[in-house]
């Protein structure tokens, strides 16, 4: 049985799966995210069906992945109800370097482990060898960079700005970055060869986000969207949108429509607790029926305002591994 945007609803909603050592062994390459919610957390990509999801590894998980011929089988309950292939991680996720500049950050969003992990900050040239390790497989596709806030986002920006710099002097494929914004970040950005921009707003739901992101200003986040549409043009701009912090589905859908109105691409992110941050913050996974409800609205809205999420060529609109996407996966 292929993946489809139902089955890929319900592993989403549940987010793990319990992997045979042996087959874990033979993918040539999981991850571990050092940026984002997911921070830390060893998964693995599965692809069926022309559908892709990126599942952490949890042994405690209702999900068990096996071995099923030359593929393999995810089962719940005993019953196997989806079958398809590992996908190898590129640097991150398959056919993107995908790579995080700094993974420390001095904000503290009750939602992400980064504050927490100490992360590696990453020196220009490593990120330079990452790449090229990358395009020594023959798979890249498009280069994405994120970062935390190590010492103040206008610092960032400037990293982010020589980076983009010295990559495009080597390769000509699409660039996607995905930062805290800053006054002058999108026109620097762009002027350095970046393809595409992300400006999380991480919740629409002014309370939700006051609580969850203490120092930071949603209305500067939409201000700053605004003004990249405007720079980097349709199609180009995208911005992460949390599900399960307690927002309601009227909320979110308020919140997709005027992103769009804007000209961003809202790309909506079941949430996954994460277990340094227990306690911290209630999250609630949400359901795979919400999942795909909030999904196919947005489908709508996008296609009502001339959006299409499939343009995207950077960071986490085509990868699609932890959200169902539109024009992609329905």
């Amino acid at each position: 049985m292929e993946m489809n945007g139902e089955i890929k609803a319900l592993l989403l909603s549940i987010g793990s799966a319990n992997i045979d050592e042996e087959l874990l062994a033979e993918v040539e390459r999981t991850t571990v995210p050092s940026a984002g919610p997911g921070a830390g957390l060893e998964s693995f990509f599965f692809k069926s069906g022309g559908h892709r999801v990126r599942l952490s590894i949890n042994k405690n998980s209702q999900l068990k992945v096996v071995r099923c011929g030359s593929d393999v089988a995810v089962i719940k309950e005993g019953k196997t109800i989806v079958t398809g292939k590992l996908e190898p991680a590129l640097s991150h996720c398959p056919e993107q370097a995908y790579l995080t500049i700094s993974g420390r950050c001095i904000y503290d969003c009750k939602f992400c482990p980064v504050p927490k992990l100490d992360g590696e900050v990453k020196h220009p040239y490593k990120i330079l060898q990452l790449v090229d390790e990358a395009r020594r497989t023959g798979q890249l596709r498009a280069i994405s960079l994120t970062s935390g806030v190590e010492k103040s986002p206008e610092d960032e920006v400037k990293k982010a700005v020589q980076m983009v710099s010295a990559l495009r002097k080597q390769y000509d494929i699409p660039i996607g970055v995905s930062i805290y914004p800053t006054d002058t970040s999108s026109e620097e950005l762009k002027a350095a060869g970046a393809t595409e921009i992300k400006y999380n707003v991480e919740t629409m739901d002014p309370e939700i986000f006051a609580r969850c992101c203490p120092g930071l200003s949603l209305d500067y986040v939409l201000k700053s969207l605004e003004k990249a549409v405007k720079i980097f043009g349709m199609n180009r701009v995208s911005s992460n949108f949390i599900l399960g912090l307690g927002e309601s589905d009227e909320c979110v859908l308020a919140g997709v429509a005027r992103l769009a109105e804007m000209g961003v691409i809202p790309n909506l992110r079941p949430i996954s607790p994460h277990p340094l941050r227990a306690g911290e913050v209630k999250v609630e996974k949400p359901s795979a029926q919400r999942l795909l409800k909030l999904a196919r609205a947005t489908k709508k809205v996008l296609e009502d305002r001339g959006l299409r999420a499939d343009l995207a060529e950077t960071m986490c609109l085509p990868c699609t591994g932890c959200d169902i996407a539109s024009h992609r996966d329905i």
